[in-house]
């Protein structure tokens, strides 16, 4: 063969590969079909891809199964709070909403990987068959969940369920050696939204508010009434932590403290017209005192309240600013059971302010926020937060408030960062005032039992010298006695110690009646409202 032609040949196959491709790409081409542009039936362009994708997509497709991924992240694309809420999470999404869910009216730990009775709804089905706090939960309709790594999730669907069914639990009660049987009906468990109520001295009340659901403004009345009944001339009302809920459910509790027509909020969107709640003269706390608690986490609903008795110089409110959200949600029902929580209006404190933070770099930099108020020091120095001028409103009176990202309380508190040690931190981690609470509560549960108040628990607990017995068990546990931690961090072990204790005996009439000792921004507003400080008179 000619040795020049030799050299050609690979040359010569590179073209006809190239040649064959493009050939075989070309007849491809023609071999598939054609698709003229697509009219997009009313400009729906969402719709026509699925179809395109259910018609010519390669593979098979579960049509159903990709919507429900995409209709999150279309909604995300909108603002932080519309949200979409899949058939499966509904039921879980509207007991807490009305404040109940069928089940036994237990509230449980898991210690020592056995499911530990802590307290019985009062009134509730197993309270009734004579379930009692401190019972372990050996076995449900005859399976055998302690030591077998049971998580609290799994035990809630194993206790709770629908209304009228039945349950089979087998108890192991301290002092008996066999097993208690019980067969359960379940029923109707509340929600509570309000946490406790209780006088915090002969003419000052308290009041957590830790949502806003169906049943909040009953509760909330329920308890106002009884703090008047004391003696109540004024009332602290805590809404540190409390996310929102129910508009309605805040409307009528701030009607409750404002004049005829005074206004409490104003909504404002593109496809709603403007409305304006006005107090309707119910004024039954007309007389009273009022100091409002919120915090970083107090949002939405929160904010309404606490905005609505600010702007109308109704109260005085003391904390941290508040989360900023200042947007209406309406959900919307689909037919399979899902539903949309759609925003759409804007809410408006009285004095015209809007509290909605911005949320333009989208909803990861947006929930980042509280991160970001950190590290910028706002939690520790309220002169860290500037407003600009065109964020500027007036009360009734003519203080200046400011809006455009949350409420800012009349007294700001700062975070508590005092009495933090090596030592308490390696408690914390641990869980170990959490844990000997419980067990000392357990062990000595007959005699708690009789002390009947926190004030009595927390006088008996002084006389043992808790502490000591705290910091062996600590000690056995992996955090060897510190001296000199103690020395820092004492105070604050101990008040969370007895508080504990109290709150495995008594619930939360017995926690936080102790751990006001090491709250500061309560302390704040125990002692500003001891002052007698009128509203005006804040700044």
């Amino acid at each position: 063969m000619n040795r020049k032609f030799t050299a050609y040949i690979p040359v010569l196959l590179a073209i006809a590969m190239i040649a064959g491709l493009f050939i075989g790409n070309a007849l491809n081409r023609k071999s598939q079909p054609v698709y003229r542009s697509m009219k997009l039936p009313g400009g729906n362009k969402l719709s026509t891809i699925l179809n395109l994708v259910e018609s010519a997509y390669v593979d098979s497709i579960n049509t159903s199964e990709i919507i429900e991924k995409t209709i999150p992240n279309l909604l995300q694309n909108l603002d932080p709070h519309s949200t979409y809420i899949p058939a499966r999470d509904m039921q879980e999404v509207e007991e807490e909403m009305q404040g109940n869910f069928s089940g036994i009216g237990v509230q449980f730990s898991i210690q020592e990987d056995t499911v530990v009775v802590i307290d019985v709804v009062s009134g509730g089905p197993s309270q009734k068959l004579g379930i009692m706090a401190g019972d372990r939960i050996v076995r449900v309709n005859d399976s055998l969940i302690a030591g077998v790594g049971i998580q609290n999730e799994d035990v809630l669907k194993l206790l709770r369920g629908q209304k009228g069914t039945k349950v089979k639990i087998s108890n192991l009660r301290k002092g008996f050696g066999e097993l208690f049987d019980f067969e359960i009906v379940r029923g109707d468990i509340p929600i509570y939204s309000v946490d406790v109520t209780y006088m915090i001295d002969d003419e000052t009340g308290f009041i957590k508010v830790s949502r806003f659901a169906e049943q909040t403004y009953r509760e909330f009345m329920e308890g106002m009434n009884k703090l008047v009944q004391k003696g109540a001339q004024k009332v602290i009302i805590d809404m540190r932590g409390n996310p929102g809920g129910y508009l309605t459910a805040v409307i009528r509790m701030v009607d409750e403290f404002l004049e005829k027509d005074e206004p409490i909020l104003i909504t404002r969107g593109k496809s709603q017209p403007e409305k304006v709640y006005n107090a309707s003269n119910r004024m039954s706390f007309a007389g009273l005192g009022v100091f409002v608690l919120i915090d970083e986490f107090s949002a939405s609903a929160s904010e309404i309240f606490a905005g609505a008795l600010q702007d109308n110089d109704r109260g005085i409110v003391i904390g941290r600013r508040s989360f900023g959200k200042g947007l209406v949600q309406e959900q919307i029902p689909f037919s399979d059971g899902s539903a949309v929580r759609l925003t759409v209006a804007r809410y408006y404190t009285p004095s015209g302010r809007s509290i909605q933070k911005p949320y333009d770099n989208g909803s990861e930099k947006y929930f980042e926020d509280l991160f970001e108020r950190m590290l910028h020091g706002e939690m520790l120095v309220a002169d860290s937060i500037q407003f600009a001028d065109s964020l500027k409103y007036f009360t009734k009176k003519g203080r200046t408030v400011y809006g455009g990202g949350g409420i800012m309380p009349d007294i700001f508190v700062p975070a508590d960062t005092a009495g933090r040690s090596d030592y308490f931190n390696k408690i914390y981690q641990r869980g170990l005032v959490y844990q000997f609470a419980f067990q000392f509560s357990d062990q000595h549960r007959e005699h708690l039992n009789t002390l009947k108040t926190a004030a009595g628990i927390e006088q008996w607990l002084n006389s043992r010298n808790i502490m000591d017995e705290f910091a062996r068990y600590a000690a056995g546990k992996g955090v060897p006695q510190d001296a000199a931690g103690m020395r820092i961090s004492g105070s604050i072990i101990s008040t969370q110690v007895k508080a504990y204790i109290a709150r495995n005996i008594l619930g939360e009439e017995g926690f936080y009646p102790i751990i006001q000792h090491i709250d500061k921004t309560l302390q704040k507003a125990i002692d500003i409202s001891r002052q007698n400080l009128l509203v005006e008179n804040v700044r």
